[in-house]
């Protein structure tokens, strides 16, 4: 397969982080399109203190993508490093305070992910969803109870039934560079992560959704376990049931899975075949660490999806 290939990658988090890793052994050409709705940690105090976009999951995508020196290496561990301390700068982490500095100064964004992105030899650019702050609200089924949850720390650890999840503000501005990378990438690939609040939220950006629809390819990666709060009730199948129910004309060409992760196949198959798409599955997780995807059984699994989807590409 051609390694030049156009890739974009759409999440947060330790998700996105995961794919990256996967992706770098596949294509040189990646872009990760990252969310900026986190109002938790490091993250949240920067937001409110200087009103700028969250920076930790996009400090977490350029790491991931860090190039594979000793200089590389060196900078990707100084941006994830965390204070210790009994006074203010306790828990935040380097890159978010070098991210938002540089943000300060240049008073762009995206210029200011490139910077930071240089500094690390970045294999790939790392790109917002959106251009402002975004919050997460969700209608959440407790007991008898519908109510209200705002906010993705909140709406990450709530123990109800998420019924609904929809971002404010409610029509925000897609980063145009994003929508850019996602028009002209022969894959997009959505997913793995915390689904109502990293993966789905891509979704709900006009801008993005619109770009998705026309995108050339379109790859899903489910993951290897529900996640305590949001999804802890939620089957494999009801994760694809989720996706169909924000973007309900969106489809997919494959769902990767790992076959220990979905226990009703038939139930599976019929929630991707929902979404237009073919199940494939592969041992994805680490051996070590089975929560954890391993990179380089996900980069195989990307391959062949990729593959089979048009030789045009390969």
């Amino acid at each position: 397969m051609d390694s030049s290939v156009r890739v974009v990658a759409l999440g947060g988090g330790h998700g996105l982080a995961a794919t990256l890793q996967a992706l770098r052994h596949v294509s040189r050409n990646l872009t990760a399109v990252v969310t900026v709705a986190d109002d938790g940690g490091s993250s949240g105090r920067l937001r409110v203190e200087l009103g700028c976009l969250p920076p930790g999951d996009l400090r977490m995508a350029l790491s991931a993508l860090c190039d594979d020196t000793d200089w590389g290496h060196t900078w990707r561990d100084i941006l994830q490093y965390r204070f210790h301390t009994d006074g203010p700068l306790d828990k935040h982490a380097v890159g978010n305070l070098l991210i938002a500095s540089i943000w300060d100064q240049l008073g762009d964004p995206v210029a200011g992910l490139e910077l930071v992105g240089r500094l690390l030899g970045a294999r790939g650019t790392v790109l917002p969803m959106a251009m402002v702050p975004l919050e997460i609200a969700a209608n959440v089924r407790i007991g008898d109870e519908v109510v209200t949850v705002r906010g993705q720390s909140r709406v990450a650890a709530t123990r109800g039934q998420v019924l609904e999840i929809w971002l404010e503000p409610g029509d925000p501005p897609a980063c145009p560079q994003a929508v850019t990378a996602i028009r002209e990438a022969e894959f997009v690939v959505l997913g793995p992560g915390s689904w109502f609040t990293s993966v789905l939220p891509h979704l709900l950006v006009p801008g993005l959704n619109e770009a998705l629809h026309a995108a050339h390819h379109r790859i899903l990666t489910a993951n290897l376990a529900t996640q305590r709060g949001e999804t802890e009730d939620l089957t494999p199948g009801d994760h694809l049931r989720a996706l169909h129910d924000v973007a309900p004309g969106l489809a997919f060409d494959t769902v990767i899975a790992d076959p220990l992760a979905v226990e009703d196949l038939d139930d599976f198959t019929d929630a991707a075949g929902a979404l237009g798409a073919r199940v494939v599955l592969r041992q994805v997780r680490s051996a070590r660490a089975p929560g954890v995807h391993d990179p380089l059984r996900l980069a195989a699994a990307y391959r062949d999806a990729f593959e089979s989807c048009h030789g045009d590409v390969t």
